[in-house]
């Protein structure tokens, strides 16, 4: 149901917008009634989202198929929206995978792809949103990091350095746009039940009876006091609520939708 946050009309763009946690945050938006820009690499998944979302709820969602990693594709990106839309009041910065290395061993060219990935996309994405959001009387800034930011996975370590860069990088973005009525904020998301997380428990229990279940269950009751894994939804429905003015005070801050997991206060 909607939660009717203020957001009728109002222009989202989101990185990674295509399946997982993006898509999940894109149909919270135009469950609110928000207008849609769903980025990624894959334009024919993107473009099958943006028409479904559009004919589900009534809402315009476009596609713009581009990678973000790169300036290019971060031009590309802020292209679109003021073409379609000519700004945008929201930009969630949700495009990100996990890794899996050691430090010893791991190449340049892994830390560079990592850091372009996490946050350099930020950067150059906050670059060509913040004009126009200021054009438009202001806007919020969400960036997607992780809890492992603060509390790391020891076989992803660029991933958690990368992650804890970006989170840093919004704190200072936060400090310096907030005199435009830009607020800035990062969500640190803990176990989130996606497409990718069933995708690997299946490949890990293929030779041991296949109960992939039974491993994601076992990963939950370790790790979480709530001893379950999130849905997209409800990661998604927090995402949309700090976008709105509902959340009016809310900036720089990080905030940890984890089910407990954050081993410290």
């Amino acid at each position: 149901m909607p939660m009717d946050l203020g957001l009728t009309g109002k222009v989202a763009a989101i990185t990674g917008g295509g399946s997982g946690i993006g898509l999940g945050v894109a149909e919270g938006f135009a469950r609110e009634g928000a207008h849609l820009v769903l980025a990624g690499r894959r334009g024919d998944i993107l473009a099958t989202e943006a028409e479904r979302l559009s004919r589900e709820y009534g809402i315009k969602a476009v596609a713009a198929a581009c990678d973000v990693t790169t300036a290019e594709g971060c031009a590309a990106l802020a292209e679109a929206v003021r073409r379609d839309f000519g700004g945008a009041d929201i930009l969630v910065n949700n495009a990100g995978t996990g890794s899996n290395e050691t430090i010893m061993e791991a190449s340049d060219e892994k830390w560079n792809d990592f850091w372009n990935l996490h946050v350099m996309a930020a950067v150059r994405l906050a670059r060509g949103f913040v004009p126009m959001m200021r054009e438009r009387g202001g806007g919020s800034i969400l960036h997607n990091a992780s809890i492992c930011a603060v509390q790391p996975l020891w076989y992803e370590p660029i991933y958690n350095v990368t992650k804890a860069a970006l989170m840093m990088f919004s704190k200072n973005l936060a400090n310096e746009v907030i005199k435009d009525n830009i607020r800035v904020n990062t969500i640190n998301p803990g176990l989130v039940l996606t497409g990718d997380w069933i995708k690997t428990a299946k490949q890990l229990t293929a030779d041991s009876g296949g109960d992939w279940e039974a491993y994601l269950r076992g990963i939950a009751e370790e790790n979480t006091p709530i001893k379950r894994f999130a849905s997209v939804e409800e990661l998604a429905n927090f995402f949309v609520f700090l976008s709105s003015d509902r959340a009016s005070y809310a900036v720089g801050s990080t905030y940890y939708v984890d089910g407990g997991w954050l081993r410290t206060v």
